[in-house]
Formats: C-alpha cells, sequence, structure tokens
C-alpha cells in the first residue's frame, strides 16, 4: 500500500473523472507546476495505485442499447474446469465483462445487445451453449450512475 496525501488523492480524484487530463491540466487545477504534477502522476502510476488507462465506449450510442447481467451457476465444478469456461464466455464478444464471484451464484457477466431479440440470439446461440453452463439468471440494466469510489 502506498501512503497518499492530500494532493495525492485529489489527482485520483481528478484523473478518475478524466484520465486524459494532462500533467499540466493537473497542476493548474491543484496549484502545482507541470514538472511537480508529473512527477506525482509517476509516482503514482510507478507505485501500482495507477494500473492504467481505459477508453470508456457509449454502448448505447454505439447501437448497443441493451445491457444485462447474468447470474451464472456451473453445473458441476468437477466436469469442466474454470479455465475452460472463462475461456469460452471472453470469446464472445458481447460479454464486456466476466466476473467470477462467491454466493448463490459461480460468475456475474455484462452483456451488451442491440435490442433484447438481439439478446436473446446471443443468450441461445452463444451463452447457452459455454461448457459446464448450469442456472442462469438475467437482470436487466435500468439506468447505471458511475461512481469513482474511495480514495484513501
Amino acid at each position: 500500500m502506498i501512503a497518499l496525501d492530500t494532493i495525492d488523492r485529489r489527482i485520483l480524484r481528478l484523473l478518475a473523472g478524466d484520465a486524459t487530463l494532462s500533467a499540466s491540466a493537473i497542476g493548474r487545477r491543484l496549484g502545482l507546476s507541470q514538472p511537480a504534477a508529473w512527477r506525482r502522476v509517476r509516482r503514482l502510476l510507478d507505485s501500482g495505485a495507477i494500473s492504467g488507462q481505459r477508453l470508456e465506449l457509449d454502448h448505447e450510442k454505439l447501437g448497443f442499447g441493451v445491457t444485462v447481467f447474468l447470474g451464472v451457476k456451473l453445473a458441476t465444478k468437477g466436469r469442466v474446469s474454470l479455465e475452460d469456461f472463462e475461456r469460452a464466455v471472453t470469446a464472445i464478444p458481447e460479454v464486456q465483462t466476466v466476473e467470477h464471484i462467491l454466493g448463490l451464484y459461480d460468475y456475474r457477466l455484462r452483456v451488451v445487445a442491440r435490442d433484447i431479440a438481439d439478446f436473446e440470439r446471443v443468450l441461445r446461440r452463444r451463452i447457452m451453449t459455454l461448457p459446464g453452463l448450469g442456472n442462469v439468471e438475467a437482470n436487466v440494466l435500468l439506468s447505471e450512475e458511475r461512481r469513482p469510489g474511495p480514495i484513501g
């Protein structure tokens, strides 16, 4: 764990809101020089506190108006390895995230589709044919609010 001061936390909040901010933009917002801001961002990167930058796509604007979360229970864990299931499910382009979880289900999948008919096609032709698949529960996303989470 890295020790974070108030300025480090403010930098992380700024970057969580917009990862494309330059060191000079960060410096202007926080009253730091560009080199001081750059050194702090570099230290956060080198320490692993920032593990990368990600492009966030607007699925709806790209024609994918439906997001469904699937709770997946594997039929029997001994017959098909978790790696086989994970390899097969990550090959499906509509599956955006695969989370191995503890609880009622073994996995939680985030699936995008153009509409409900498209989701049904993906479910029937791709997801329901996965190795070791048991029970599946679907929850359609109605709205979403993203928050960066706690920092320090």
